[in-house]
């Protein structure tokens, strides 16, 4: 089929040419307009061959008129039937055709093709970006503005580019005709396109600006609303309706006052183009009329010039929405780019080789870390595990456990020092296999609104269905797993398991993740109190195959419940970023240090504050 073969022009899953995208708008436009140029290109020459029809039937209508004039009745057709065919055939069927191909273009190539090669590469880009990144903006925001910005580039460069046709060839084309009937004609429609270029120069601008102000006010309104969504069991546990309501309506205030603003200027920009659309209409077709009168112009070019500027008053104002469309798009794309285009604080280097890990050393050589400020997190330390050894890291909160984890998985970059495994440092490797060679099981467990099988498959996509069920029998989920549905009427392993797993129990979250990680196989594991949602009679029975999973295997955990890592081999006691004390349970007690205060201080299992 025709559409078929137009739907193919545009590879939507192409790759992106660059690894950054610009973050100046033009640029920005001009780095996905090259990928589909092919389609721009027979778009402008379809416009153009379209834009000269539209205006050749204007002159066809003032040939008519003089023909009728000057040709006796019966002789008409036969004098010039010719060239009235030609008339049919530019209006039946040339006119049809390129309409057709520009709607073809449009509406199956270029708007759903480019705009979802867009979000495809966009959404590819972000997806790269660091864990600070995600955390420091709305994710509402951030998907809106990946689902915008392709909507609203694909749409201003269409526009501009009909735009630019229809404006330079009816200005042409116009000028010319109503030069050959008479040059004074052409007075008018001169002083007309003066007038509308300042109308242009000074309204763009300023609709532009307060656009680009009433798009950043949407994305705001947007994010604090997803933000709300997303958080709703807080909204409702703290009963606090009234002051969530207090913060939408701020943002929906805003948001209603700069789209006002921009309206203002819009409307003051409509207004303007009217009125000199209403003076080019009374002053062409007037001088039409007088110059009829003086015997230099005949009637059919009295009906040309009426007929083209009424056209051109029409096309005016279509034009005027369409530049005030371009230019709020752009604002769109602009506000766009604030999210889009920002680099990758994380990445992997040009040379990055992939990790292998044959034994399961880590090493951290003096490591230094801190979030954006002066203040230290980690400073200056020094560990090394032995391959298969199983370490637990301890201490208070703010000590620094979970940013070594978070490190050792490179979600941030070091400040300072080095991370090995095997001799590796992992700054030089991919990022992708780093996390590949380790799993791990985390206190606030995150699973997908998808089925318990895509949440499990995460560890191992190609999994059999054996290998599945003896993942989740070992993590003790073969009980509940049978008894989930959703409101699709989905059950089992197929059960929706809602947004982040709410419609799951904490333990059964839990219970999810570790069958996640046996999945995987990791050789390095960390666990980040990953009994933590699990009551005493789950985790006591799921310990046996927390056992197993740790066996030859690299193994780091953390727990405030000391009880759950005092087997390990070694545990290391983290205060204020640094190493304070080291050994197994019985030394460190022996110690008489900050471990055993901390042991002397649990309170049914839990690490108090000293």
């Amino acid at each position: 089929m025709l559409s078929q073969r137009f739907e193919r022009l545009i590879d939507v899953f192409k790759d992106a040419p660059g690894d950054t995208p610009p973050d100046r708008v033009w640029a920005f436009y001009y780095y996905y307009l090259r990928q589909v140029w092919p389609s721009f290109a027979i778009l402008l020459l379809v416009g153009l061959i379209s834009s000269l029809i539209e205006v050749s039937l204007f002159s066809y209508l003032s040939r008519i008129i003089d023909l009728a004039n000057s040709t006796p009745p019966e002789k008409l057709f036969s004098m010039h039937g010719g060239e009235l065919i030609w008339m049919v055939v530019v209006a039946l069927l040339l006119r049809p055709l390129f309409i057709g191909l520009h709607d073809l273009l449009v509406h199956q190539t270029i708007s759903p093709g480019m705009t979802s090669m867009i979000r495809w590469q966009n959404h590819n880009y972000v997806l790269r970006q660091s864990l600070n990144f995600f955390q420091s903006d709305f994710a509402g925001r951030i998907a809106q503005r990946i689902m915008q910005t392709g909507n609203a580039l694909r749409d201003s460069a269409v526009q501009a580019v009909d735009a630019i046709w229809h404006v330079l060839i009816y200005a042409i084309t116009s000028l010319v005709l109503f030069a050959e009937a008479d040059w004074r004609l052409m007075i008018p429609l001169i002083l007309w396109i003066i007038g509308y270029v300042l109308c242009m120069w000074y309204f763009v601008p300023r609709v532009k600006a307060r656009s680009v102000a009433s798009s950043e006010a949407r994305s705001k309104l947007m994010g604090t609303i997803v933000d709300g969504y997303t958080n709703i069991t807080t909204l409702k546990l703290f009963a606090h309706s009234a002051l969530e309501k207090q913060y939408a309506r701020q943002a929906i205030g805003e948001q209603t006052e700069k789209t006002q603003l921009a309206g203002r200027m819009v409307t003051g920009m409509d207004v303007t183009i009217t009125t000199i659309n209403g003076l080019l209409i009374v002053s062409t077709t007037g001088l039409a009329l007088w110059l009829w009168t003086q015997s230099l112009i005949s009637v059919g070019a009295i009906a040309l010039a009426t007929g083209l500027v009424i056209r051109i008053v029409n096309m005016s104002g279509w034009i005027m929405w369409v530049v005030n469309g371009i230019f709020e798009n752009i604002g769109m794309v602009q506000d766009g780019l604030q999210t889009i285009a920002q680099p990758v604080n994380v990445a992997d280097r040009p040379d990055a080789k992939p990790l292998r890990v044959e034994r399961g050393e880590i090493r951290f050589s003096d490591v230094q870390f801190h979030y954006g400020s002066e203040r230290s997190v980690i400073e200056g330390l020094n560990l090394t595990i032995q391959p298969g050894e199983k370490i637990g890291l301890i201490g208070p909160s703010g000590a620094g456990k979970s940013t070594l984890v978070n490190l050792l998985l490179r979600l941030y970059d070091l400040n300072g020092g080095r991370i090995l495994i095997d001799g590796q440092d992992i700054a030089q490797v991919s990022q992708e296999s780093l996390r590949a060679q380790i799993g791990m099981i985390t206190q606030d467990t995150s699973l997908l609104h998808r089925s318990i099988r895509d949440n499990l498959l995460y560890g191992r996509p190609n999994a059999s269905d054996h290998q599945l069920r003896q993942a989740i029998q070992r993590a003790r989920a073969e009980d509940f797993i049978p008894c989930l549905s959703d409101d699709q009427g989905r059950t089992g392993l197929e059960a929706h398991v809602g947004e982040r797993g709410v419609k799951l129990s904490g333990g059964q979250r839990q219970r999810i993740a570790i069958a996640r990680v046996l999945l995987k196989d990791a050789p390095v594991l960390v666990m980040d109190e990953a009994t933590s949602a699990l009551d005493s009679e789950v985790e006591a029975a799921i310990q046996e195959s927390l056992e197993d999973l740790m066996e030859g295997k690299t193994v780091i955990a953390i727990a405030h419940r000391l009880s759950t890592i005092a087997k390990m081999d070694r545990l290391v006691v983290l205060q204020k970023g640094k190493i304070v004390e080291m050994g197994n349970h019985q030394q460190l007690l022996e110690q008489n240090g900050l471990y055993a205060r901390l042991w002397h201080h649990q309170t049914g299992g839990f690490v108090g504050e000293l």
